[in-house]
């Protein structure tokens, strides 16, 4: 009997499935697999239409292709660059991004950008596209990614903005951005509330303006007056951004950033901040006078890898650790300003790029 196409491919899903359930009790990350399938198998009994499926379909499939590229360069930092797609090559925006992602790149980072035209553009074509991710989103119009990008294969097409930015968040190590218009504002703005709400594992974010511009001032202004002053956010959440017109400034903000904190993660109700070199014990007692304000209990105290961190690949790392109280971020970005200007470590001063 001859299959027709839709029973041929029914029978190569079926057998795939039986050789992943053979292997499952076999696979490191087998719980959070059953999990994920459990999902799809209970979706099956659900009453949801056929643009649900293809919506979940099509994510997977943007997921897939960019946890692919991005998986090599998990250990090299890398720093996102936002901006207009309509400043064009002779502008000083476009000019100072070329630079800008050039400079990151003689550093050892890696730059990720939209892949379009203007400072996207810009930021590809300094990184050069060795050093460049291109994140391109398919729209009617501005669909084709730029010429420093196109064709290379750390060029990931997306068919959604959301899983376009589920990536932008995830792999970055720094968010920058140069002026621009709605899609600019949405990423700082939306950048801003993941930093304000924990969502994000703290990240700097450097708002970047031609010599003697005033788009971010300006920006900024509109922030003090009618978010501030009126009580919206708290005075400590300008913590969570540095705005600048001088490029050395944006190298330092990144760089400070990494000398001395590496990572962090919640191990049940603790937070840990994985370090590159040890604080000293009055070092330590000096955090817990200044920010006991932003702890639920107990002190800030120094820690080894914690047992449920195991396999790590920072085990080697010293630690604090101490219990969070997950509403007073801002806080939490001067604590970590705090503990990069108590430490000192060489090779995390060289390597600021290095995960």
């Amino acid at each position: 009997m001859t299959l027709s196409p839709s029973a041929d491919g029914f029978k190569s899903l079926s057998n795939d499935l039986a050789t992943l359930i053979d292997q499952l009790p076999n696979l490191e990350n087998r719980k959070l697999i059953k999990r994920s399938l459990a999902v799809l198998v209970r979706l099956t009994g659900e009453e949801i239409d056929r643009l649900d499926w293809k919506i979940i379909t099509a994510s997977l499939q943007d997921m897939e292709r960019a946890f692919q590229v991005f998986y090599p360069y998990r250990h090299v930092r890398k720093v996102t660059i936002f901006g207009s797609s309509r400043l064009a090559p002779n502008t000083p925006e476009y000019q100072l991004a070329a630079e800008f992602a050039h400079h990151l790149t003689q550093q050892g980072f890696m730059v990720m950008t939209g892949a379009g035209p203007g400072i996207m553009e810009a930021g590809n074509k300094g990184a050069g596209s060795k050093h460049s991710f291109g994140l391109n989103i398919q729209l009617p119009f501005e669909n084709d990614a730029n010429s420093f990008i196109a064709g290379d294969p750390k060029l990931i097409e997306f068919k959604y903005f959301f899983t376009r930015k589920l990536f932008f968040i995830k792999e970055t190590d720094a968010l920058t951005l140069f002026p621009g218009g709605f899609g600019t504002q949405d990423e700082a703005f939306e950048s801003l509330t993941l930093c304000q709400t924990g969502r994000l594992e703290p990240t700097p974010l450097v708002l970047i303006d031609k010599p003697g511009g005033t788009y971010w001032k300006d920006w900024d202004a509109y922030i003090q007056k009618h978010l501030m002053q009126r009580g919206l956010i708290s005075p400590e959440d300008s913590s969570l951004y540095t705005i600048t017109d001088n490029l050395d400034v944006a190298y330092e903000t990144i760089n400070r950033f990494y000398r001395v904190y590496h990572s962090s993660r919640y191990v049940r109700d603790q937070f840990v901040i994985r370090l590159k070199s040890e604080l000293s014990d009055p070092e330590v007692e000096q955090l817990n006078q200044d920010f006991s304000d932003i702890l639920v209990q107990g002190r800030i105290e120094k820690s080894q890898v914690l047992p449920e961190e195991l396999p790590d690949e920072t085990a080697e790392l010293p630690r604090l650790v101490f219990y969070f109280n997950r509403r007073d971020v801002s806080r939490l970005y001067q604590l970590l300003a705090t503990i990069n200007h108590m430490g000192v470590s060489q090779e995390s001063t060289t390597h600021p790029e290095l995960k």
